[in-house]
């Protein structure tokens, strides 16, 4: 066994280099070297206000001012002197445990830090693989849903094979005392906490993080590694890819892979670093195949790549005809009680959106070329939103199907009814759709839209809502 006064002397001889930290979805580049360093990491811990939603805004502690914290990546054998700075602006006392740490509390015991101070502690990482770091302090629980949490890497000594891109993505749930959506500063709700009802289940701290502009990208025939982690504090991730295999799967973060997965559960506190090849061009939709949690709760993100076409892997829609089966069958609809009256909600409709249409006719309206027409400067949304606001509802309750024609180009598709609208969400969707992107109509208000679903003969009635 090494003593103390050996170890120290190994040590002092060690090259000394700094930690390169980024924030998410970004990851440092691989580390080169083939010994061990001393490496100095120095993490700040910042309570800020941020958007968790749009339009929503929470009170997040972080590491490093983001959620996840800062990515860290070290090497197996390093010698790491951590600093964890607490801000003097914050208002609470904070540490840090990382799950790559052999010792008590995994450096929690010995980084307990009063705002305006710092602490240090040294670590050898003893063990390669992905792990989770996050706040210890008590409540636990609540340092950790308030976004306490991130990755440090401790790449081994035989580093994975050279991948083109890597990325870094982590799910986390949040306790708001209102529900999904609702306008505002919201405030933690430790009651939802212990009952483990999150009113948002996000990856990188915002429902808006990886969508849009902000979606990660690729180029077909490039390679791509997510280091994939789970903060809670609570729930376990079911990590999917829509249109995507992962060629392997590092199980938990470490040594262990399954090839050809094509969902990988996360627990929380744990990891998983994923991998697979893009082999043909297009949107891929990061979700939590927990499905309501991606479409009602957040947890939706999109990899963009460019480049040509595989037909050969992906043709596209090649034949759409008309199929009747062997009988026609009638289906009736009967309407339900009327929801409970409810105190009044200050509701999104780009939150709805997002949940309710976004996957088909994406974050900015502009749809998917030979498969969803675009809402964006749409001349048919235009007509129908000015002139027969009685159909447009109808088609968002009860859906569509056939063709239609948008900006001169023909679409032959399916629209599948959107549920769990009352009069005001549908009513601040429609306006929202109808007034977005270029788009001009006059807005829907909730009289007009129960007066609208009430013409409509045996119309569902709406599930749930505020």
């Amino acid at each position: 066994m090494i003593s103390v006064a050996l170890s120290l002397a190994l040590m002092a001889g060690l090259p000394e280099e700094k930690a390169v930290l980024t924030d998410p979805p970004n990851v440092p580049p691989p580390i080169t070297r083939t010994t061990p360093a001393r490496v100095k990491v120095e993490l700040e811990v910042v309570e800020k206000v941020m958007q968790l939603a749009d339009g929503v805004d929470y009170t997040f502690w972080t590491f490093g001012g983001t959620v996840p914290g800062k990515f860290i990546r070290i090497r197996e054998g390093d010698t790491v002197e951590f600093w964890l700075e607490n801000h003097p602006n914050n208002k609470l006392p904070h540490n840090i445990d990382l799950h790559a740490v052999t010792g008590p509390g995994g450096g929690a015991a010995s980084t307990f830090t009063a705002p305006g101070h710092k602490s240090r502690f040294t670590f050898q990482a003893l063990n390669p693989g992905l792990y989770i770091y996050h706040c210890a302090t008590a409540p636990v629980g609540m340092h950790i849903a308030n976004g306490m949490y991130g990755l440090i890497y401790v790449q081994p000594k035989k580093p994975l094979p050279k991948v083109d891109r890597e990325y870094y993505v982590v799910q986390g749930d949040f306790y708001t005392d209102a529900d999904f959506g609702q306008k505002g500063l919201q405030p933690f709700s430790m009651k939802r906490a212990i009952d483990e009802r999150p009113s948002y289940v996000v990856f990188n701290g915002s429902a808006l993080s990886l969508v849009g502009d902000k979606a990660i990208k690729g180029k077909v025939g490039e390679t791509v590694r997510l280091f994939v982690g789970n903060g809670g504090p609570n729930l376990v991730s079911s990590f999917h890819v829509i249109g995507e295999i992962f060629d392997r799967v590092y199980f938990e973060g470490g040594a262990r892979t399954q090839e050809h997965v094509q969902t990988t559960l996360v627990p929380a506190g744990g990891s998983a670093i994923v991998e697979f090849k893009l082999d043909t061009d297009g949107t891929y939709i990061i979700v939590d195949h927990s499905i309501f949690r991606t479409f009602n709760k957040g947890s939706l993100g999109m990899m963009k790549v460019e480049g040509p076409s595989n037909k050969a892997v992906y043709s596209g829609k090649e034949v759409d005809e008309v199929y009747l089966g062997d009988e026609s069958v009638a289906t009736s609809l009967t309407a339900g009680p009327a929801p409970a009256a409810k105190a009044p909600v200050k509701l999104d409709g780009k939150a709805l959106y997002m949940t309710s249409c976004a996957m088909c006719h994406q974050g900015e309206g502009q749809g998917v070329p030979g498969a969803f027409p675009p809402l964006a400067k749409s001349d048919y949304l235009a007509n129908i939103a000015n002139s027969k606001r009685q159909e447009l509802v109808e088609i968002v309750l009860r859906g569509r199907t056939g063709k239609i024609t948008v900006n001169g180009v023909e679409y032959n598709g399916v629209m599948t009814a959107v549920a769990g609208l009352d009069d005001e969400k549908l009513a601040t969707l429609l306006t929202y759709v109808s007034n977005t992107w270029g788009n001009k109509a006059p807005a829907f208000t909730t009289d007009e839209v129960k007066k609208l679903r009430a013409a409509l003969p045996e119309v569902v009635a709406p599930a749930g809502g505020h």
